[in-house]
């Protein structure tokens, strides 16, 4: 007879002891714990009596005193706080988790697919045509085309014999990060916040160290939108809130408009449909189905963000068609793009997108 054999369950990677390996559990659960070092130290000792990866040498007391000592916790009013250094480890953290290992590279590295007058060569050559710059005249290859055409005896330089040099554009991107906070993203028994909050994490730490000149501005939007600092992201957590990605859109519209860079764009992390609009102070909000009125607000700021060259990418972390289709429509409005990704996936599929860029440089009126 067919059916399912249930064992206990023994993680494959269990701190072996020593400061470092219990420093990296205490970072994995405070991503957990939305920052609450208090609660991820009461966590690990229950770990610890379970799977006993302390031991006499170095105690579960020792790991804490370091904790103290080297600057990572602090205690405030009777409280367990982490410091500013802890969180850039849980930063550091997920960006390797999520990312890899990353070597620091130059100032505004994104590579785009317009071709021109530039700050890289690649190995595209071409003739010369009205326009283009002296300085991406290759003349060792125009001479030797001009001694092919012309014979050495008699040399002459044509315009036909000069050879030009593609360079790639190195631009600097402004980016939005939205991350919805609705009730959803915790309901189900599944944790979605945690995933897209690692990976806003591991991005704006990403862009810290390889892209500094880039900007990245952080949206949560529950019933309402409102900016966070990279600082906040740790501890970050879901309300009980409805779905108001009009809200969401609006501000980061106006985030970008700031920007002086030509490159922008949104990308939005969500579980479901817009349930919630804000009229004269009130709340408008319907959770059943797909309210007409909250998805037509919804799609004209799509369009509207087109009209700005302000494309935007969803990463829909749920698998309901009727939402999918919803996404669906608000891409084709927006003309940007959409990801239906598992939460293992969410990091990736950011990064790709991101480090590729492979869009064309929008350029505002």
């Amino acid at each position: 007879m067919k059916g399912y054999q249930f064992s206990k369950f023994l993680p494959n990677e269990l701190p072996k002891g020593g400061f470092d390996e219990l420093l990296k559990l205490f970072t994995q659960l405070l991503n957990y714990t939305a920052g609450d070092a208090g609660e991820a130290l009461a966590w690990m000792n229950e770990l610890d009596k379970q799977y006993k990866f302390t031991n006499k040498d170095y105690g579960m007391g020792d790991f804490i005193e370091d904790l103290k000592e080297k600057g990572c916790i602090s205690e405030e009013n009777g409280e367990t706080k982490i410091t500013a250094k802890t969180e850039q480890t849980i930063r550091k953290s997920a960006l390797e988790e999520i990312f890899g290992k990353l070597k620091k590279a130059g100032k505004g590295n994104h590579n785009s697919n317009i071709s021109g007058i530039g700050e890289e060569k690649n190995a595209d050559r071409r003739e010369f045509s009205f326009g283009d710059s002296l300085d991406q005249i290759d003349m060792t290859a125009s001479i030797h085309n001009a001694q092919i055409n012309h014979g050495i005896g008699n040399f002459t330089l044509t315009e036909r014999d000069l050879e030009v040099e593609e360079k790639d554009y190195k631009t600097l991107t402004s980016t939005v990060l939205m991350i919805d906070i609705s009730h959803s993203m915790i309901l189900y028994g599944e944790d979605r916040i945690t995933p897209a909050k690692k990976t806003a994490m591991a991005l704006a730490e990403l862009i810290k160290t390889k892209y500094p000149k880039d900007t990245l501005d952080i949206v949560v939007f529950g019933n309402d939108a409102w900016p966070i600092t990279i600082k906040n992201l740790p501890y970050l957590q879901v309300g009980p809130y409805h779905t108001n990605t009009f809200a969401g859109l609006e501000l980061a519209t106006d985030l970008l408009r700031r920007r002086k860079t030509h490159n922008k764009q949104i990308f939005m992390i969500t579980d479901g449909k817009p349930t919630c609009l804000k009229e004269n102070g009130r709340y408008y909000k319907n959770s059943v189905g797909l309210d007409r009125k909250v998805i037509g607000k919804t799609l004209n700021m799509a369009a509207q963000c087109k009209r700005l060259n302000i494309p935007i990418t969803t990463f829909m972390i749920a698998k309901d068609p009727y939402l999918q289709q919803f996404v669906r429509q608000f891409t084709e409005v927006n003309g940007g793009r959409a990801f239906y990704s598992s939460l293992n996936g969410l990091g990736e599929y950011i990064f790709e997108d991101y480090i590729k860029n492979r869009r064309k440089t929008f350029r505002g009126s």
